[in-house]
């Protein structure tokens, strides 16, 4: 004797919808401007630590080139805002 109850269907996990192209697009950017930013960022840490050797009697960094020149650009101001004419 057969029944004609049928039993409940099994639940498969439910599958996720497939990712929008606009939505892969965005993720392969944010992974694009992540490593552009990190090689970046890193060259210019190594780029300004390291020592360059600009003449024979001569050894500096960048950090310290830039402070010497803001440096100079400071004094110039301050040398024209003193000078004796009105």
């Amino acid at each position: 004797m057969t029944s004609d109850v049928h039993a409940p269907p099994v639940n498969s996990p439910r599958k996720s919808p497939p990712r929008s192209p606009r939505r892969a697009r965005r993720g392969q950017a944010m992974v694009e401007y992540s490593m552009i930013n990190w090689v970046l960022i890193v060259g210019l840490v190594i780029g300004a630590t390291v020592r360059i050797r600009w003449t024979d009697d001569r050894q500096t960094n960048v950090i310290d080139l830039f402070l010497e020149a803001y440096q100079i650009y400071y004094d110039s101001f301050y040398f024209v805002l003193n000078l004796p004419f009105p």
